[in-house]
Parts: C-alpha cells; structure tokens; sequence
C-alpha cells in the first residue's frame, strides 16, 4: 500500500503525524519530564519494530551495522533536542529552527543558482522567524535556541543515514535496528526519570500506555513512511518537501496546544513554505 502512494504524499503524512506525535508529548512532560518522555518513546518503538521485523544482524557488514548506529545516535539526539526545544519555545519556531538540518542538506546538493536562491529564502524566513522574537514580542529562550540548532544537525544526520540504512536493509529491519540504539542511548538520560515518574504516578499503566501511544505517532508511523519516501526520492528534493514542516507544525501547535505565533513569525514561515515550493518546482526540471 505505501509502495504506491505518491512519495510527496507519504512526506506530508510523515508531517502531520510527527507534529500531532510531539503536540500529545507535551502533556506527558510534567509525569515522565523530557527526557524521560523521549527515552521511553524510543523504547516503545524499538520494540514495536522488533517484534514486527526480527531483524537479522548476521551476514551484515561492518558499514551496514554503522550506518544502523549512525541513525539510531541521530534520531536519539533530534528526538531529545527537538523535546527539549518545544518545551521552551512554541512548535511552530520548534520545527523551523530544525528545518535548518534539511536546509543544509539541500544546501549540500544545490546545482543551480535558482536551488540556492530558495535556500537563502528560506533562511531567510528562519532569521525572521528566530531573530525577531516570540509571538507577541517576547524574546525566545537562548537554551530553546541552541536546542533547536543541535536538533538540526542531528535532523540533517537523520535524513543522510535514513537513505543509506533504508538501502542496505530489507523491509524495516534497520530501522528496528536503529531505534533500539536510539533507546540505549537515552537510557542514561531518560531512564532515571520515567522510573521516578511511573512510581509517582498513581495510574503507571495508563501512563505506559500513553507513552507508548504517542510512540506511534512519533517516531514509528511517521519514520516508516519517510525511509519508504526517502527509497524513492534524491536527498535534496526530500529535504526541501519537509521545509513544509514549519507550516504544519504552527497549525498543529495553535489547533491543539492553542499557541499563536504574532504576524511577524508568521511571515518568517510563509517564507520558508514559500521558498519550499519554490524549490521543488524547479527540482522537476533537474
């Protein structure tokens, strides 16, 4: 069924499913704190994937299981910095602030003077958006930026390791793979908090299972249809389809946490929507 849906589609999809994922993990911050909230999704979906998968590891080369490693480590770090930025900053700026790891692999592939022009554009409405300030002219938190840089450039790891991962092996099984080194790598950070908040909370059933809920919703629904897109699709031309991020995200943060972003980071997105559009345009005469 996915194999036939258009890929741009399936990036969309991705999108709303992702933003609607960490809009619901905000509400699970004050019971299992951020790192404990990403810890324990990542130990969902590395489970889910297992049992659905059963990976085989042996055969594998040395690049293979590295390249797994490497998008494990990656989504381990976009999943906690990207936590860490939302709970300090709204999530609109949240996902524009990340969009500068796509950015920078579209960066990275530009071959015309036209694809760097729509990156600039979109850098552009990334400043706008940041520099400016919050809605109604608050200053954005320095700690929530500087999250939300980290979280980009484990973004733009996670895009180049999804592609090779998602070509070396069958099926899902490196991203089962992946996921269970995301989870042993927010062990340390993570594990401490959900033991505090499951023995505090006096329904730790319910909170497991709202855990792993969002888990679904972030990241296995939405990373499975983005490595199927990523099969189909160059880098660059999937890095400028996720610029959309910042749109959705501002939607998803006002119709279900009620943030509203003033005109002026408004303009900053629909510059990045806009310099999106723009770019994928011109792709299709590459």
């Amino acid at each position: 069924m996915l194999g036939r849906a258009p890929a741009p589609l399936l990036c969309v999809l991705a999108m709303v499913t992702v933003q609607t994922g960490l809009a619901l993990a905000t509400h699970l911050f004050g019971s299992l704190g951020v790192m404990g909230t990403s810890f324990l999704r990542l130990c969902c979906a590395a489970a889910v994937l297992l049992a659905v998968t059963r990976p085989r590891l042996r055969g594998r080369s040395a690049r293979d299981l590295a390249a797994a490693a490497l998008l494990g480590t990656a989504s381990a770090g976009m999943t906690l910095f990207f936590a860490l930025t939302t709970s300090r900053l709204p999530l609109g700026t949240s996902a524009t602030l990340e969009f500068l790891g796509p950015l920078t692999v579209a960066l990275m592939h530009a071959r015309r003077v036209s694809h760097l022009a729509w990156a600039v554009l979109a850098a552009g409405g990334v400043a706008l958006l940041t520099l400016v300030g919050g809605g109604g002219g608050r200053a954005l938190d320095p700690l929530g930026l500087a999250f939300g840089g980290a979280a980009a450039g484990c973004y733009g790891c996670y895009i180049v390791a999804t592609n090779k991962v998602g070509a070396v092996f069958p099926g899902f099984q490196g991203l089962a793979v992946s996921m269970t080194v995301g989870a042993v790598a927010l062990a340390p950070f993570g594990l401490t908090e959900v033991w505090h908040g499951m023995a505090a909370s006096a329904h730790p059933g319910r909170l497991l299972l709202a855990a792993a809920g969002v888990a679904m919703l972030l990241p296995v629904i939405p990373y499975v249809l983005e490595m199927t897109a990523l099969r189909r699709l160059p880098e660059r031309v999937f890095s400028i389809l996720l610029s959309l991020e910042p749109a959705v995200s501002t939607l998803v943060g006002f119709l279900v946490l009620g943030q509203l972003l003033g005109w002026v980071q408004l303009l900053g997105i629909a510059c990045v929507v806009g310099a999106s559009a723009g770019a994928t345009l011109t792709s299709r005469h590459d």
